[in-house]
């Protein structure tokens, strides 16, 4: 399948309510004139290409110095070093908690790139380096679950309930070659319309084609029976007969 009809597969296999949104980096200043350079905020990106359109990311239109220093744009800024501005936001108590959170923080390492594409999955031609999926929890579930279709064992995911687009959804995968999760954040729910039942998940391209034949092993039978709840339905019966 072409990256169209892979996204249309996952959308319809767990009803996704948005598109499922590509990543890709560039070294050098990438041009195209069917993406805007609007400034913007990383995660406010990813929800325009939720919803069909195509973001260019670089130094110039990056509204988020978080999501800059984490993309390896900008250097961080000493306000975000120091944790200052997250205790004024009232993200983190005492100043040294946020220190030590942006201390920890994985980061793509500065001026690797210059630009980061941020797309609908199936307007790619070329293959972007990571896949992101925001939508309700539910759904994410079964991406999941179709990932660890692969070696078994357990999952693990990281996130510091800050930067959860830029970072636990793109940088963390990119870095590690691995799936990631996260609850959402004070940032990508402050700034896009993302709803409070949903989260954003996010693994390496390389891994899409064992994701969506895993996937399709699910909708056999794994996803519509739990999407059923047979098994609850007959707990109220017998609640009813009580």
């Amino acid at each position: 399948m072409n990256l169209k009809e892979i996204s249309e597969e996952v959308m319809n296999t767990i009803g996704l309510t948005g598109l499922p949104v590509g990543v890709k980096f560039y070294k050098e200043n990438y041009q195209s004139e069917q993406s805007n350079k609007i400034d913007c905020r990383f995660c406010q990106a990813v929800m325009e290409a939720r919803h069909g359109k195509s973001i260019t990311i670089n130094k110039d239109n990056i509204a988020c110095p978080a999501a800059a220093a984490a993309l390896g744009l900008k250097p961080l800024t000493e306000q975000l070093k120091n944790g200052s501005i997250l205790q004024g936001y009232g993200i983190f108590r005492e100043l040294e908690v946020g220190q030590k959170v942006m201390e920890t923080m994985p980061r793509i390492e500065q001026n690797k790139f210059n630009s980061v594409l941020v797309k609908p999955l199936k307007n790619f031609d070329k293959t972007p380096d990571v896949i992101i999926v925001e939508d309700e929890v539910e759904k994410l579930m079964w991406l999941a679950l179709a990932y660890l279709n692969e070696d078994g064992g357990r999952l693990e995911f990281s996130t510091s309930i800050l930067q959860a687009v830029c970072v636990d959804a793109c940088v963390i995968p990119y870095l590690s070659g691995m799936i990631n999760m996260s609850f959402g954040c004070y940032g990508c729910r402050d700034a896009t319309d993302v709803k409070t039942g949903e989260a954003v998940l996010g693994f390496p391209y390389s891994k899409l084609d064992m994701v969506i034949n895993n996937l399709d092993y699910l909708k056999t039978q794994a996803i519509e029976r739990s999407r059923a709840k047979n098994v609850y339905k007959a707990f109220c019966d017998r609640l009813g007969e009580n």
